[in-house]
């Protein structure tokens, strides 16, 4: 569902090459300072700072677990977080969010939005796409319901 509304969103940049960060790619143990201090910063957590810094622009759709961050994203923005403060290196940030509810992922998009600027995110625009499985054409790749459109 993510993967879907974040890679539409993407395509709409024109004459963009697109970069798709799949979190599961980055999977590091839980942080903790105990941890960092045994193994150090990991090199999973460099890489993915990498990539933040070689983009234009940021396109970040977050999934809601229990009104807050997956803790996935949690994990590795803790461990990226600690090389670097401006995790987002400031570079303007369109953020997403959807979800099977009538809600739309609103709660994890409104805690992003009044935290990530301390993190070095220009947050240019959000949005949240309500009752994604009634909303979003898997199969075509697009948002289906006229009143939703991203133009």
């Amino acid at each position: 569902m993510f993967f879907s509304t974040l890679t539409y969103a993407a395509h709409l940049f024109e004459n963009a090459q697109v970069e798709v960060l799949d979190l599961n790619d980055y999977e590091m143990p839980l942080f903790s300072v105990d941890t960092e201090k045994e193994i150090g910063q990991h090199p999973l957590a460099k890489s993915f700072l990498d990539k933040i810094a070689s983009a234009d622009i940021l396109v970040v759709s977050l999934a809601e677990n229990n009104g807050n961050y997956s803790a996935a994203f949690k994990n590795i923005y803790d461990w990226c977080s600690r090389i670097n403060g401006k995790v987002f290196q400031e570079k303007p940030m369109l953020l997403l969010a959807t979800s099977p509810g009538a809600r739309g992922g609103i709660s994890v998009l409104e805690i992003a939005k009044n935290a990530f600027p301390r993190y070095g995110a220009i947050i240019k625009a959000t949005f949240s796409l309500p009752n994604f499985n009634d909303n979003f054409d898997v199969e075509k790749g697009r948002i289906s319901n006229k009143n939703w459109i991203i133009n």
